[in-house]
């Protein structure tokens, strides 16, 4: 199995960016007077995403990181209102409001796989030679300095 070595290794990251990039493009076509409203919040939406995901990866605790992609959840569906309010509008069109809607399920479903993921690393854990890890954080080494548990994720879908 790969190991992590950054944020930028995991699938939701990757995935969220794309949707980033995405979103970025199409408020462009928006009218000029939408840009500091409905456009700025459109992208902070869209950014909230995968600084989340960005921001929890780099956290020590594992409900740390769960916590940071709850948030980043909840910007995927601020993002979802937001393209609602742009179809209302008339600022996208139906078809492309269900392929945004696509791609921001897709994240979501990365998302919701990861935070199940993390809370299966979370559980506590015992063995017959080493002591329950009730604390929920990365094994220390001898010099002080954190395993990468925390960063070798198993699930190949995050790969």
């Amino acid at each position: 199995m790969e190991s992590l070595r950054s944020f930028e290794d995991l699938e939701v990251w990757k995935t969220g960016r794309e949707l980033r990039k995405d979103i970025s493009v199409l408020v462009k076509t928006f009218p000029h007077q939408k840009k500091y409203r409905l456009v700025d919040q459109m992208i902070r939406c869209a950014r909230s995403v995968t600084n989340n995901v960005a921001e929890g990866f780099g956290r020590y605790h594992y409900q740390e990181n769960i916590q940071y992609c709850r948030q980043s959840r909840g910007s995927l569906f601020e993002l979802k209102d937001h393209l609602i309010v742009a179809l209302d509008e008339a600022y996208i069109d139906r078809e492309n409001f269900g392929s945004y809607n696509i791609k921001i399920d897709t994240v979501l479903a990365l998302l919701n796989g990861y935070i199940n993921h993390l809370k299966q690393k979370k559980k506590p854990t015992t063995t017959d030679n080493k002591e329950s890890t009730t604390d929920n954080k990365r094994q220390i080494t001898d010099n002080k300095e954190p395993v990468t548990d925390n960063n070798n994720h198993s699930l190949q879908s995050f790969i």
